[in-house]
């Protein structure tokens, strides 16, 4: 396990010394000496990483993260036992059994410390798990207490089932802990009107949602969006609507979350505020980056934001004010992104932006470098442009605003860190930006733009070259596509052997060729 980043000074509890003695001796006693004295095998097996001692004496969202990083190594404990048995290590597979009975003490000890008000069901698992864990000991002891492989053949199969039940009930125990501490923060968001208390507890919920989608399922279950968007419509927590709305995006990567935004009109909420020129910036940026989550084409659960239609010129023209304003690059990524998802969502958007200007105010915002700065920005804007070029009228705008010299240098993009998402963008950059160059170039006026800024030979070497296209083949699709369209208003301009190889053929023989280049020249 990586080390851990843990507070340096915990908040003073005034409790009497004695009586804090007496809660944490239990910690320091039976659970914690079986973690030092019994768990540490005199192995050559790297287990060190596995070897934790947590104290108890942290804050409550403290003790939250020290409950989900002691979660995590039992779970990651329980799956390398699963790993020790199959290979009859019995030896290792008790002393992890040790570690995890230990382990598993120490966190239910740890939060009942500061958790005050658990429930009867809580309580029952909480002993169904330390009974389990204890006979899982138990079970592992006596089979390294045995050579006769009989013996231990016959005994697997309770030790399996037994480790099946350990994780079952654990699960189960992780569970009800994390649904009571979404409760808990719910219930202080909607019963504070203190605005240090609810940014706390917003704080807290953010946190939580970070943990993953199973989280997030759980926060929404509970109420999460509810009450966050709750928040959202009271004035007097308006310094708060950048935090509650960063966290709505993080629930709303979930069915459950959206299905809760649809209920309690949600779209509405955010058109609302995106239209609303007294919020600050940050407050419409994180607006925009809910609608960027909410519209994404990778959910499968978007059919049902019928609302969303209703509101879409708004919460469109919204966006595109926020992109010509946008004060820096991380702004201007949130809004072209809600931008580039909602003209996926539907095809009505890309009329509207037409309408609105919207090519004129990207294309500009591409040439200063400092609100388009990555890649990723870069992505959001070619994704709108490749979008609204099957509008006819597209045309005449990209003409006017210098498009097809922007899309020109899109085919030049390359990642300067070497970062995987880095270059994956870069790629999505690439293939867009030949894709728009495809479409375009129906117009003779915008093929002769590309024909006249030499886009044939570069799109005739990312076609051969597989660096440069990052080796990459959906690139080199879409450099294809846009190189035959080229190709039929400008003949003279390929030398033979490239028509020949790259436009002649049928496409899919021009790909296979082109992806066997690089094996062919060795």
């Amino acid at each position: 396990l990586p080390s851990l980043s843990l507070p340096s000074s915990m908040h003073l509890i005034q409790v009497d010394s004695v009586q804090r003695w007496m809660e944490d001796l239990k910690l320091m006693t039976d659970c914690e000496c079986m973690c030092i004295l019994q768990s540490k095998p005199i192995s050559i097996e790297k287990d060190e990483q596995n070897e934790l001692i947590l104290s108890s004496q942290y804050s409550t969202c403290d003790n939250l993260q020290l409950l989900l990083k002691r979660a995590w190594i039992i779970s990651t404990e329980l799956t390398r036992i699963a790993q020790k048995l199959e290979k009859n290590k019995w030896q290792r597979v008790h002393s992890m059994t040790v570690r995890v009975n230990c382990h598993v003490r120490s966190m239910i000890n740890e939060y009942n410390t500061f958790n005050r008000n658990s429930s009867e069901e809580m309580h029952q698992f909480e002993k169904l798990l330390i009974d389990k864990c204890s006979e899982f000991t138990a079970f592992t002891e006596r089979c390294i207490q045995t050579e006769d492989e009989q013996i231990l053949k016959s005994m697997k199969s309770c030790v399996n089932e037994t480790l099946t039940t350990v994780a079952q009930y654990f699960g189960q125990l992780i569970e009800l802990v994390l649904t009571h501490e979404a409760q808990n923060l719910m219930r202080q968001i909607e019963l504070s009107d203190n605005v240090y208390i609810t940014e706390s507890a917003i704080s807290g919920l953010f946190s939580l949602t970070q943990e993953g989608a199973h989280l997030c399922r759980i926060i929404a279950k509970e109420g999460g969006v509810v009450a966050l968007f709750k928040i959202c419509r009271q004035d007097c927590f308006r310094c708060l609507y950048p935090q509650t709305l960063r966290t709505l995006a993080s629930i709303c990567c979930v069915e459950e979350g959206m299905h809760q935004l649809e209920k309690v009109d949600g779209i509405l909420c955010l058109a609302d505020i995106l239209t609303d020129n007294t919020h600050s910036e940050a407050t419409h940026a994180e607006a925009a980056a809910v609608i960027a989550q909410i519209t994404s084409p990778h959910l499968t659960f978007t059919q049902h934001l019928s609302s969303f239609l209703e509101n879409m010129e708004e919460i469109v023209t919204a966006l595109v004010k926020l992109c010509q304003e946008a004060s820096s690059g991380e702004v201007f990524l949130l809004a072209s992104a809600a931008l580039a998802n909602i003209t996926f969502f539907d095809t009505m958007a890309c009329e509207i932006l037409l309408q609105l200007n919207a090519m004129k105010i990207l294309l500009a915002a591409c040439s200063d470098k400092h609100i388009v700065d990555t890649p990723y920005s870069r992505d959001q804007v070619v994704t709108i442009l490749a979008n609204m070029s099957v509008l006819d009228q597209c045309a005449s705008e990209i003409i006017q605003g210098n498009g097809v010299q922007l899309l020109m240098e899109m085919l030049f993009e390359r990642s300067s860190s070497g970062n995987s998402a880095e270059v994956a963008a870069c790629e999505r950059v690439q293939q867009k930006s030949a894709v728009t160059l495809a479409r375009l170039s129906r117009d003779p006026e915008v093929a002769d733009a590309a024909i006249k800024l030499s886009c044939i030979p570069r799109l005739i070497k990312l076609c051969r070259s597989p660096p440069e296209r990052n080796n990459s083949d959906s690139v080199l699709v879409a450099c294809l596509a846009a190189l035959r369209r080229l190709a039929v208003m400008s003949p003279d301009g390929l030398e033979d052997s490239d028509f020949q190889q790259l436009v002649k053929p049928r496409l899919v023989d021009s790909f296979l060729l082109c992806t066997n280049m690089e094996e062919s020249f060795v």
